[in-house]
């Protein structure tokens, strides 16, 4: 999936619309973010009392003199304890606001990285199977689990700290500026650098946290497919293979955030380097002050204390400024995920459906994979309610995707599919797919317990009905005689059940949704004899009532069929009543497959 190059400004603004919600937790952050300006400007006071007017004889500073009583202010006593309560005060309020704020700044950025990985985890489900086949799972999970955090780095950690640096810099100019304006403009004139150094930093520090992110992700695809695959690992020996291979994912992610590291390193080696010429400037111009009595030498501290604190939120800006980018290659990577549009669209005045009948027709169908070539070609056909319908056809030869077309998983890049009459398209999305209970060759099971993975057909099923389902497809008696019956957990994927046992709760499954169609794709080819009869009886109960297509290979699966089709190379070769086309489709299937004629007799 390639990752969309946005500006700034367009990232900031889908940022803004992100974060829209939670304005009144944002500006309490910033309230109490911007209370840290008065009481940095607070921090030097007990310093400048304790050398003017505890150590000197200068007076307290006015505002003091009008709000304390005399005795605090006219002995050397009373103005010594009211240094030392000052600086107890001022700390004790600095980490009350620092806890409060960071309190709320948890609470706000953890709310809105809960809510946006829903909303990525959402869209990604809503995009097209085509999309996961091509692209992978393990790079929309890195950008759901780790891009998205971005966004709640720059919104609770980024855009407050940087307004409230903004705001305690002009608070910090203004003051330093009134006790001396020469001062002040020295200290500022570091600024021009400050920003230059940030901007020269900020896009290649973008560009390396792009391709850090991009290895990440590649490297979490390794572990992702070896985990999902660890039986062939296991079986070939190829352990230390796949360790080697994570390991070069990994060293090339590493080399990219040392990099990073070193540009970040690189980066706050300047910018002390400027602060640092311009807190010598300031010192030096500032003794001279001193010399001549245009300053006394706290009125100097104050004015260095300033500027020690001017410097700091100036840093924290022109930081935020290049460090961000880190955090912006993450959210230009999350709102990619959120730009991808899906293949299969509902149209805006689809129709609902509640039960169909089950009369499907194909019209003429063609479809090809994204640009690749024609998987089906000119496919044509019609099916009454309640038909069972068997597909047949060598490996690769279409059968599969032919019936992926039916609830929408893909749309016939040209032609039409008719349910009832109408086309599939017509329908609203979800309305559609629940006329459709699927049981594929491999079952697919959640980790969690029979009876859970049983109910995901419906939502809200009884446990009756949990139990009718698992009898009608023969699972109910394996189910009680384990230990906790209904409520075992199945594992990852149903690992700790036998693939019989899992393809029957499959089958149960699709009892419990008693949709008006069925298909049924190869559900016995990896079971044995004894397990099949079983799932082929419960197929039969199954299937009473309800349109289905059935791919298979053995006639045992297929006798029950009313109509059979042959598919090779994407194309119908031969379809009709299963009476008339069973010798020819079946002879032909064992003369490709096994490079021999066999009767429908022999094959039973």
């Amino acid at each position: 999936m390639a990752t969309s190059r946005h500006t700034d400004f367009v990232l900031y603004r889908r940022l803004l619309g992100q974060v829209r919600p939670y304005w009144p937790h944002l500006t309490g952050i910033l309230l109490l973010s911007l209370l840290s300006a008065p009481l940095a400007l607070l921090n030097p006071l007990p310093l400048k009392i304790a050398v003017d007017s505890v150590i000197g004889t200068h007076p307290l500073p006015r505002f003091l003199e009008r709000l304390l009583p005399e005795f605090a202010t006219r002995t050397d006593a009373g103005r010594l304890a009211l240094t030392a309560g000052l600086v107890v005060v001022i700390a004790l309020s600095s980490q009350l606001r620092d806890f409060a704020a960071s309190m709320l700044t948890a609470y706000t950025g953890e709310k809105l990285l809960r809510n946006f990985r829903a909303q990525l985890f959402g869209h990604v489900q809503r995009l097209s199977l085509s999309y996961q086949e091509t692209r992978g799972t393990a790079d929309s999970t890195y950008r759901i689990q780790y891009d998205a955090a971005s966004v709640q780095q720059i919104a609770a950690e980024g855009m407050i700290p940087f307004v409230t640096s903004v705001f305690t810099v002009g608070a910090l100019i203004y003051v330093t500026a009134r006790m001396n304006w020469q001062l002040a403009l020295v200290a500022l004139s570091i600024s021009p650098a400050l920003y230059l150094v940030s901007q020269t930093y900020r896009s290649r520090l973008r560009s390396q946290s792009r391709a850090a992110k991009k290895i990440e992700s590649s490297a979490l695809s390794v572990v992702q497919e070896v985990l999902s695959a660890a039986r062939v690992v296991k079986a070939f020996c190829q352990e230390d293979r796949e360790v080697a291979r994570f390991f070069r994912r990994c060293s090339e992610g590493m080399r990219a955030r040392i990099r990073i590291a070193s540009l970040e390193g690189a980066f706050g080696l300047l910018l002390a380097l400027v602060t640092a010429v311009g807190m010598a400037a300031v010192l030096l111009i500032g003794v001279r002050s001193v010399r001549t009595g245009a300053l006394t030498l706290g009125e100097l501290l104050l004015v260095i204390g300033y500027l020690t604190q001017l410097y700091s939120p100036l840093k924290t800006m022109s930081k935020k400024m290049a460090l961000m980018q880190s955090h912006l290659a993450g959210a230009e990577r999350a709102f990619a995920l959120l730009d991808e549009s899906p293949d299969v669209t509902e149209r805006p005045n689809a129709r609902p459906l509640s039960r169909a009948k089950g009369a499907v027709a194909f019209r003429n169908v063609w479809f090809a994979y994204e640009k690749g070539p024609p998987v089906l070609s000119d496919i044509s056909f019609q099916i009454r309610p309640g038909a069972r319908v068997g597909i047949v056809g060598s490996t690769g030869a279409g059968k599969s995707t032919l019936v992926n077309l039916l609830p929408r998983f893909y749309d016939p890049t040209q032609g039409q599919i008719l349910l009832d009459g109408r086309d599939l398209r017509e329908y609203k999305l979800a309305d559609l797919r629940n006329q459709f209970a699927i049981v594929l060759q491999e079952p697919l099971l959640f980790s969690t317990s029979i009876g859970e993975n049983i109910a995901y057909a419906r939502a809200g099923a009884g446990k009756e009905e949990i139990m009718a389902a698992a009898k009608a497809a023969n699972a109910h008696e394996f189910i009680i005689g384990l230990p906790k019956g209904y409520e075992t957990q199945v594992g990852e994927r149903g690992m700790r059940l036998s693939g019989g046992e899992r393809q029957r709760i499959s089958l149960a499954r699709a009892f419990l949704k008693g949709a008006p169609v069925l298909i049924l794709d190869e559900p016995t080819s990896s079971v044995d004899a004894r397990t099949e009869a079983g799932i082929v009886e419960a197929m039969e109960r199954l299937m009473r009532g309800r349109t289905t297509f059935i791919i298979a290979h053995r006639l045992s699966t297929l006798k029950h069929c009313d109509i059979l089709i042959r598919i090779e190379h994407g194309r119908v070769l031969s379809a009709g009543p299963a009476g008339m086309v069973a010798e020819k489709v079946l002879a032909a299937l064992d003369a490709t497959t096994y490079g021999r004629k066999t009767s429908v007799e022999d094959r039973t």
